[in-house]
């Protein structure tokens, strides 16, 4: 008879989803004047670390960023969103969607603009740092079936890719 700690009990996409928000200051800038693509690098790393620890009850370190697209430069003095949340878990990885938005200073009020988009995959982990199971996301609506599935596609894409690689590496050269 399996223990029920097995397999732990699922969890509904709601339950992950995670909102931080900050205003971008003049030490977030790059030479070109618009805020440097590694601190929103950070910025949905840090979002979707909490989501991924929401989700798990616990530790998640980042294996992957999947993709990453910057739609809109972002300025100083815009106010950033970043909204994660888990879109489809394994035995003990995880993958978070994370959308940025951007309420530009200078027409506050007016629409936020998506700024970027990005797909990373975390792995929980227990004190002594070894993969532990996590929850099954538990899709609640039809748009969170969709990025369920389309995070499937992408996961068979990155092991897909990973064992290209490999063939190719252990191919004689010619």
């Amino acid at each position: 008879m399996s223990d029920m700690s097995d397999q732990p009990v699922g969890r509904t996409t709601s339950h992950s989803r995670v909102t931080l928000s900050r205003i971008m200051n003049a030490t977030d800038v790059n030479l070109y004047g618009t805020v440097h693509g590694g601190v929103l690098m950070k910025f949905v790393d840090d979002v979707a670390g909490a989501a991924a620890a929401r989700h798990s009850g616990g530790t998640a370190v980042t294996a992957a960023i999947d993709e990453i697209i910057f739609v809109e430069p972002v300025r100083v003095g815009d106010l950033v969103h970043a909204y994660a949340q888990v879109n489809w878990t394994g035995s003990t990885s995880m993958e978070v969607g994370v959308k940025l938005t951007g309420e530009r200073w200078d027409t506050a009020g007016g629409e936020p603009l998506t700024v970027a988009t990005a797909y990373l995959v975390f792995v929980a982990v227990d004190v002594s740092g070894h993969p532990r199971a996590v929850p099954p996301v538990l899709p609640e609506s039809p748009e969170d079936e969709r990025r369920f599935r389309e995070a499937i596609i992408r996961r068979e894409h990155r092991l897909a890719r990973r064992k290209a690689i490999q063939d190719a590496r252990s191919a004689p050269a010619e």
